[in-house]
């Protein structure tokens, strides 16, 4: 691997859940001022909801796909060859560039490729400099589709990947405050279970392709029991009692 300089950045830029006028201002900043902006694509080729998104603010010409494994689970040495094959890629991009962009959807800090792409750029070449700019999530933006409120007073908010399990979903709906859950949709019939258990069913409401052409929003009482896309987004908000500033 050749040298890198010590100036070299590697940036995580968060582009949204997928409308691309949810891109911040500093974003879109960091994507123009990189000398290239890696989006990452799956081994099937399609343009995912990165590249779209990052497509509005910079030309093709700079833009660079690398194949990731992102929906690769059962497989763990196909998916580690892919990632050691992805680093080196963008290493070979920071020994030629002085910096480089990584668009991923959502935030890079919340269940983002970026973060094993930063793990593996740190062993692979000393002394970069990894930065993230911060970008707006889907559940941020079912929010503000829907009209779910995330939080009051003294609310907490839990978060969970649904590829964890059902269980750890109802565990989080048996506690206090809002819950949100991530790429549920393969498992769409298991949560509407869960909701149903533990009361959570009617306030609940979950969407798909946010921002996008094929956008879908709906109460979670309509699931079916269909799988839904994978990136779907499910919001079930705390029970409250309908007074003003009641968690207070």
């Amino acid at each position: 691997m050749p040298d890198v300089m010590s100036s070299s950045r590697l940036i995580g830029v968060g582009v949204g859940p997928g409308d691309p006028e949810l891109v911040t201002v500093k974003g879109v900043n960091a994507l123009r001022a990189a000398d290239v902006v890696v989006v990452p694509v799956m081994d099937t080729g399609e343009r995912g909801r990165a590249e779209a998104t990052v497509l509005h603010y910079v030309p093709q010409e700079k833009v660079v796909r690398v194949v990731f494994a992102l929906n690769e689970r059962s497989d763990h040495g196909r998916r580690e060859a892919a990632w050691d094959a992805a680093g080196e890629r963008v290493a070979q991009l920071l020994a030629a560039h002085t910096s480089v962009a990584f668009a991923t959807i959502g935030d890079p800090n919340v269940y983002s490729t970026f973060t094993y792409l930063a793990h593996t750029i740190g062993e692979l070449v000393p002394g970069v400099v990894v930065e993230t700019v911060p970008g707006i999530t889907a559940m941020q933006d079912l929010a503000a589709r829907s009209g779910a409120v995330l939080t009051e007073g003294t609310e907490p908010l839990t978060l969970v990947p649904v590829t964890a399990g059902s269980a750890v979903l109802k565990d989080a709906l048996n506690g206090p405050g809002t819950v949100v859950a991530y790429k549920f949709g393969r498992q769409a019939a298991e949560v509407a279970e869960v909701l149903r258990e533990t009361g959570r069913l009617g306030d609940a409401v979950w969407g798909s392709a946010l921002g996008l052409e094929a956008e879908s929003i709906r109460p979670a009482a309509e699931l079916d029991g269909a799988p839904l896309p994978y990136l779907s987004t499910l919001i079930a908000p705390a029970r409250r009692d309908g007074t003003r500033g009641g968690k207070l």
